[in-house]
Formats: structure tokens, C-alpha cells, sequence
């Protein structure tokens, strides 16, 4: 059972969304919906799967439906047709009792513009979910801080907001979702308003937290490159369609149609393929020169031993963490992955 399951979702925004379901499903564009009916097709028959532990990345350009789907699975919005499962349980059933608990306990939601409270400080905005549960000054003091420290904000915690960088800000909002310790975050466009330094460092917390805490992460986005360093999975949304769901190098190396492939063409492939992808197993290996060659961890991505196997015209050795060998890549096969269409 999947963590969270999206089956067959639809959400027209309109005076009669439900009358004009049978012309969506009946195969009808969104801009088709839009000139005929007036009404706004924001997302068209999706269905999807995230395990549990993953971040699963979401992009799509402005207007494919990102951010109304990520709304849909805290039921900020509720859908036209379709259902939403957490946990096996199917959140369309909740009644209001059930839905506040769900949102204090289950799931925690990081803004792109930040939304804190401005007249609280950074301790209180860190802790203000843990209040929303009913958890007492001390015990909700105790994990803000453990929060704060984890995001690298100790010292700053009796500032207010506008006493802080857009970074810090958003740092502050990342510890707020972490307080409740929920199972599932969901961030919409998180690090958008940043600029790239602050948003490349903010990825590499999130990185890092992630490999510890392995919460389920729903991450929305514009950016592929920000997709395809955070995602564990990429869903990519056209006009309220999913049209693909892959790895980071399903994404790169087969692009689904003409849509995708116009995000991936300018890709750098040696920032998202790591050397276990492209490797040959050991055991599979017959005739390959060793007699010049250079180990990497498999885990690697290729841009950072590149310039090495370049400079060298060497083959690799792919090894774990052990050391033990996995497998080998020949020069030219290296060349091969990052040119071929």
C-alpha cells in the first residue's frame, strides 16, 4: 500500500464543474473547456502513487495544475471527481473533526511565501502547530528549539520575522513544518521567492534532513533542475494532465513526448546521472581494459569524476561504500549517456 494514493482526479473550477465533466472525459482541452463552457479544467483524470520515505517532485509550467493537485491532498481543495487515499484511508470522508485533526497530525505544509506570523517570534512561529495540538509551553519550547538547530537558526530565536532574511524566513517556516513531526510535508513551490545561493543552500538542508528523517515529501515546482536534485520521483503535469512519472534519469533519458522533452533538452546529464545507473555489473563484464583505471562510489554523479576519466581517457571501477566492486564503465559509454537523445 502506497502512502498516498490518487486515483482518477478531476477539479473544474466553474458555477458547474459537474456538468462539464462528461466533455472533459469526453477527451476536450482545457482551452476547449475554457472557450466553450467558461469553465477552467484544473486537473484532468490524474492518478499517481507515493511511497513512503520519498520526496516526490511535482512540475509542471504555470497553469498545469501543480499546486491545485498539492492542495487537494490536505483537501484545501476538494476534488470534482476522484478520490484521495492516506494511509489506505480516503480523506474525502473525513467530517470536520476528523479533517482539523488530520491537518494538525498527519500533515504539515511549507508556503513559498513563507506565512508567518509576524508578530510572533521565531520560537513561537516554530512551535505554533504544536500549540494548534494542544502540547504544553515547555514540552512545545523544547522541540521548537530542536527544530531551530536543525535548520541552523540557533541564536535567532526571540527575533521576529522581519528582523530575518528571506532565507532565514524560510528556514523558520521549514522547522515549523518539522515541529509536529508529521508524516507527509507538502511544499509548494518552497523555494521559489529565494535567490539561487539561498535557494541551492536550502536544497542541500532539505537534502540532508530528508537522509535522516525520511518523512514523505510532496515538493512542488517550476525548476527542473531543482526537480531533479530533490526528487526521488518526478511527476510532470501539461494543462491539468500528468503525462509522465519517472526517476530523475527516466525523466532525462526518455522523455514521454514533446512537452518533456523541451523541459530536459538543456539539461547537464552529468549532474543527474550517478555511476550505478550507467554501469555494467562486474559479473557481466568481459574484456574491458583495467589496465587504466579510475574507482568511483556508485552512488557519484558523473560531473564530479568527468573531468578525471576525461583527462586520463580511463575506464571506471564502481565501487560501494565498502570499496567492493559493482561494476565497470568504459570511456566511451560515459561519453555515450551523457549525448545520447
Amino acid at each position: 500500500m502506497s502512502k498516498i494514493e490518487i486515483n482518477n482526479i478531476y477539479k473544474i473550477f466553474g458555477n458547474k464543474p459537474d456538468s462539464i465533466m462528461p466533455m472533459v472525459q469526453d477527451g476536450a482541452t482545457k482551452d476547449e473547456v475554457l472557450e466553450q463552457t467558461g469553465h477552467t479544467v484544473g486537473l484532468d483524470n490524474v492518478s499517481l502513487n507515493i511511497e513512503e520515505g520519498e520526496t516526490f517532485v511535482c512540475m509542471g509550467l504555470s497553469g498545469s495544475g501543480k499546486s491545485t493537485l498539492i492542495r487537494h491532498l490536505n483537501r484545501l481543495i476538494d476534488p470534482t471527481a476522484g478520490e484521495i487515499l492516506i494511509d489506505g484511508e480516503n480523506v474525502m470522508s473525513f467530517n470536520p473533526e476528523q479533517l482539523i485533526d488530520f491537518r494538525r497530525h498527519k500533515m504539515s505544509m511549507v508556503f513559498q511565501r513563507f506565512g508567518l506570523f509576524p508578530h510572533k517570534t521565531v520560537m513561537q512561529n516554530v512551535g505554533y502547530g504544536l500549540e494548534m495540538q494542544g502540547k504544553s509551553e515547555e514540552e512545545r519550547d523544547k522541540v521548537a528549539m530542536e527544530k531551530i538547530e536543525a535548520v541552523g537558526l540557533n541564536g535567532f530565536e526571540n527575533q521576529f520575522p522581519n528582523q530575518l532574511s528571506g532565507g532565514m524566513q524560510q528556514r523558520v517556516g521549514l522547522a515549523r513544518a518539522l515541529a509536529t513531526n508529521s508524516d507527509i510535508m507538502l511544499m509548494d513551490e518552497a523555494f521559489s521567492a529565494l535567490d539561487p545561493l539561498i535557494r541551492s543552500d536550502m536544497q542541500k538542508q532539505l537534502i540532508d534532513l530528508q537522509s535522516e528523517l525520511k518523512k514523505t515529501i510532496v515538493f512542488i515546482t517550476h525548476d527542473l533542475d531543482e526537480s531533479l536534485r530533490l526528487g526521488d520521483h518526478i511527476g510532470i503535469l501539461n494543462a491539468g494532465k500528468l503525462v509522465q512519472v519517472g526517476t530523475p534519469v527516466d525523466i532525462i533519458m526518455n522523455p514521454a513526448d514533446d512537452y518533456v522533452k523541451a523541459f530536459v533538452k538543456d539539461v547537464n546529464r552529468a549532474k543527474v546521472i550517478k555511476a550505478k545507473i550507467i554501469m555494467t555489473n562486474a559479473n557481466e563484464t568481459n574484456g574491458i581494459d583495467k589496465s587504466n583505471l579510475v574507482k568511483v562510489n556508485e552512488d557519484q554523479f558523473i560531473e564530479e569524476f568527468l573531468p578525471q576519466i576525461v583527462c586520463t581517457n580511463a575506464n571506471c571501477e564502481v565501487v560501494d561504500k565498502s570499496g567492493n566492486t559493482k561494476g565497470y564503465i568504459t570511456n566511451k559509454e560515459l561519453q555515450s549517456s551523457l549525448t545520447k537523445s
